[in-house]
């Protein structure tokens, strides 16, 4: 701000309270190493954001930028300059709707809540989500996910909930990992629940595993993944067609193997982390 002939900086300053030497003091200062770090980092915060939509948040920003830019900050100083830019993951949750079914065959919980691994292929949880298209089409996504990695092993959309879906995703799994024999857990869903899955787990040699009655966190792992693709994509889309939708899955889990860090596996991605765990087998 300058001196005008209608707001002289001596009124000015007495106005907001400030000596007048102070306000010179300010204008003429020279801005600190770390002011100048900040404005870079707010910049490449808002590249970050826009990237992938607003669906990072504080935490997730951290390890984007130390990991990309390699930088060494930490989550409060994100926190705060994320403050400053006004933005926030733009992420919301909803609940699952759960169908009962009256099963052919049962398991019991083999995993029983131990979700940590540092094999790929010994530990397996699947389960089967529901999305909407258009005004009224529901569209169904499948899954396999790896404990040890976190990755999605195998996916696949389709247009109705029915032993094919499961069936399709399973055959994938199995015939691009053909050593694997794992323990497979899901939940009580029909799909999992017939003896024609139960004879593909026993042809391939894996152990099969169930949530008990009304126990959503006994596959707990798995509904995180649903809840953080649902609220990082899904609710923050609409989509018209299949395609559309298809299109969207297919590129939000390469996005979640290949590029979406994760504090838990420390600092990398689904697919890196594999290979760490491999160099340290």
């Amino acid at each position: 701000m300058n001196e005008t002939e209608s707001y002289p900086i001596s009124k000015l300053c007495e106005i907001v309270g400030i000596q007048r030497s102070s306000y010179y003091k300010w204008l003429n200062r020279q801005e600190s190493d770390n002011e100048k770090f900040n404005k870079e980092l707010l910049s490449k915060i808002k590249d970050a954001y826009e990237e992938r939509n607003g669906i990072l948040g504080y935490r997730q920003m951290t390890i984007k930028l130390n990991r990309e830019h390699h930088l060494n900050v930490n989550r409060k100083r994100i926190y705060r300059l994320m403050h400053i830019l006004n933005l926030k993951s733009v992420c919301r949750r909803k609940r699952k709707n759960y169908i009962k079914s009256t099963p052919e065959i049962t398991a019991e919980n083999v995993l029983n809540r131990e979700f940590e691994s540092n094999e790929f292929g010994t530990k397996w949880l699947t389960d089967v989500t529901e999305m909407k298209y258009g005004l009224q089409s529901k569209a169904y996504l499948s899954a396999i996910l790896d404990l040890a990695d976190k990755s999605i092993v195998s996916f696949v959309v389709g247009h109705s909930n029915n032993n094919e879906l499961v069936f399709r995703t399973f055959d994938i799994a199995h015939k691009t990992y053909l050593v694997a024999k794992p323990i497979f857990h899901s939940d009580r869903g029909f799909q999992y629940t017939n003896k024609q899955f139960k004879k593909k787990l026993d042809d391939a040699g894996m152990t099969q595993s169930m949530s008990r009655v009304s126990r959503c966190i006994d596959n707990g792992p798995m509904e995180s993944f649903w809840g953080m693709m649902k609220s990082e994509m899904y609710y923050l889309n609409k989509f018209n067609t299949y395609e559309e939708l298809e299109s969207a899955v297919i590129e939000y889990i390469d996005y979640y193997n290949k590029h979406r860090y994760q504090k838990r596996l420390n600092c990398m991605t689904p697919l890196e982390y594999r290979q760490y765990l491999r160099s340290v087998a």
